[in-house]
């Protein structure tokens, strides 16, 4: 969630601080802060609000430095203002924190008693007191670090500068992701390999536990018991330019545009062209003989999670338990022997699916991992990968990783149902081609992208929103509402359609706008049974379905989106897209800030 850069460099290190927070905006921020060593002094500029708040405070008063460290915040303890704004310092050390310190109340009372004065609400400042208090006590950097690594509890990634150290930075992992990078005579820390990308391509990500003292030539990696220890220098795929926007206004929409594209990239690592048969990689387990999966995700990956459900059990044939990563890993869920776990993540540091990874792995799951970051957390303790090829995702509100995990995931259903033998070849090879055709197919969604900016200004003006689909279709009802909420702030809840008459009709007049997700399926007549239900109590129903669906629907709709006829099977996949585009347009008429939402965060690295 909060972003973290550290730097020891040849020159001044300041600009290319600010540009490596400026690549982890993404994340979700509140504040920001840089520290530098002057003089062998620790100096600090934080602002409030936006990186430009705080260039504004470096043009009035600079920072020098060929040392330091920058932080972008996402507010946990204490409210977004310059006080709880990293970087957090003594006369001694200052530090930067992504993550949660659960016993910094205990610690914090110890030292205030011991004479320390606090000036933050955060739970992170007690982290440069509590070095502080073992540098006092005559202890080297690296040994103050050991000592206060080994009272923290919780989940943190930590940066550490010293004063009179200008060839001294420390880091350390417990939970939230840590890179150190390799350069020229300079070297670098950062929370991923985007933030350290316009500055080195060599990269080593430090496992949990690990902290690293790091110099300007070398660093050097040590575990949870204090042993040094060697970890894998990787070359990074993460590119050097600054991500832009393109013709674009927002991210957002760059990355809904980009689906056709990254579609395709990604059918490419598991569609054979010539003969459109799917092919996976190798896998550590008998796809025909596991006895059950359990997918788990948070967010909009759950539902990506929650459409595999419906194609595993219906095309393959295979149970499959489905729960939100922060439920399943508290729940002690019995999970049977030979079952395989899918976790989907985005970013693959995602802090409950990378412990309810764990939680599998503790169970004798083999564990099969949906990301699109192939070096992230997940994707290096998962058995297996199945990586998504959506590229770097700025927006917070996801939209191409989403889709490209709808495409692997129903990869993975064809290549399951052919390994058991539940699909013949003649049926195989017809929802092959129709995955094939995904990418084209979504080219012509966007066509409609003018059509949804006009319905956009209905659904801007409404206090409550409802999204219904049955099957497959339902978690995109769930996925439109999350996007709503997420970047217009309006309430939206999605439902299955044949639940609407257990409760959420009661909700439907006039004023509330129904957005329904309808694809010309076998259940198709129970959603528009539905549909009409709606219609007859004033509901406005705002109709996703294709033009044989539009035709049986009759006019009663308040508007129609026709969408591509394709196969029930990949509608998922497809019907994403207008509900995304619906959200982003409802957002800009009501002057959100689109890409960066209030209180959300790209990566949500804590509990």
């Amino acid at each position: 969630m909060c972003g973290i850069v550290g730097i020891i460099g040849k020159r001044e290190v300041t600009p290319l601080l600010i540009e490596g927070l400026k690549r982890l905006e993404y994340r979700g921020y509140d504040s920001a802060g840089v520290a530098t060593l002057v003089n062998g002094h620790i100096k600090r500029r934080r602002a409030q609000g936006r990186i430009a708040n705080l260039e504004a405070k470096l043009q009035e008063r600079p920072l020098t430095g060929t040392v330091g460290i920058a932080h972008t915040r996402w507010a946990t303890h204490g409210v977004p203002n310059e006080v709880n704004a990293h970087p957090h310092a003594t006369d001694r050390v200052a530090i930067i924190h992504n993550g949660i310190i659960e016993n910094f109340q205990e610690i914090k009372s110890e030292l205030i008693a011991a004479g320390h004065t606090f000036e933050s609400q955060t739970d992170s400042e007690v982290v440069a007191h509590l070095v502080t208090h073992y540098l006092n006590q005559q202890m080297r950097p690296k040994e103050a670090v050991a000592a206060a690594l080994k009272r923290l509890h919780g989940a943190f990634a930590l940066a550490l500068m010293f004063a009179g150290e200008h060839d001294l930075l420390i880091g350390a992992r417990r939970g939230p992701p840590l890179a150190v990078g390799y350069g020229d005579g300079e070297m670098y820390l950062g929370s991923d390999a985007l933030a350290l990308a316009a500055l080195t391509r060599k990269i080593c990500y430090l496992e949990d536990g690990d902290y690293v003292v790091v110099n300007g030539r070398s660093a050097e990696i040590y575990d949870a018991n204090d042993r040094a220890v060697a970890r894998k220098v990787v070359e990074t795929a993460a590119s050097g330019a600054l991500i832009g926007k393109g013709q674009f206004p927002h991210f957002m929409l760059k990355e809904i545009y980009e689906q056709p594209a990254v579609i395709g990239d990604t059918l490419a690592s598991y569609l054979n062209p010539a003969t459109f048969a799917i092919n996976l990689p190798a896998l550590p387990f008998d796809l025909a003989k596991v006895p059950r999966f359990t997918i788990t995700a948070c967010g909009t990956a759950y539902y990506a999670g929650f459409v595999a459900k419906y194609w595993l059990e219906q095309v393959a044939r295979v149970p499959v338990e489905l729960d939100v990563a922060s439920e399943l890993r508290y729940r002690n869920a019995p999970l049977p022997a030979g079952g395989v776990m899918i976790v989907v993540s985005q970013s693959g540091e995602t802090a409950d699916t990378l412990a309810a990874l764990r939680y599998g792995k503790e169970q004798k799951q083999k564990v099969l991992a949906v990301v699109n970051v192939p070096e992230s957390s997940i994707a290096r303790e998962a058995d297996a990968v199945l990586p998504t090829r959506a590229g770097p995702e700025i927006g917070v509100a996801s939209t191409k990783a989403f889709t490209t995990q709808l495409t692997v995931l129903a990869a993975l259903a064809l290549a399951t149902a052919r390994a058991r033998g539940t699909i013949d070849k003649a049926r195989e090879a017809k929802l092959s081609h129709a995955i094939a055709e995904v990418p084209a197919r979504a080219a012509e969604v966007l066509a409609h992208d003018k059509q949804l900016k006009l319905i956009a200004h209905v659904v801007a003006h409404a206090r409550d929103v409802l999204y219904l689909g049955r099957g497959p279709s339902y978690p995109i009802a769930l996925e439109g509402a999350l996007k709503l909420k997420e970047i217009s702030y309006i309430h939206a809840e999605g439902y299955a359609a044949g639940e609407m008459k257990h409760g959420p009709i009661a909700l439907i007049d006039e004023q509330v706008p129904i957005i329904v997700v309808a694809p010309s399926d076998e259940l198709f007549d129970k959603t528009a049974s539905n549909t009409q239900e709606t219609v007859a109590r004033g509901g406005k129903v705002i109709f996703l379905s294709d033009k044989a669906g539009i035709e049986k629907l009759g006019d009663i709709a308040l508007t129609s989106v026709e969408l591509p006829a394709v196969d029930p099977f990949v509608a998922p996949i497809l019907y994403a897209i207008p509900v995304q585009l619906l959200a982003y347009h409802t957002a800009v008429i009501k002057g959100t800030d689109v890409d960066k939402p209030r209180n959300l965060a790209k990566s949500v690295t804590v509990e």
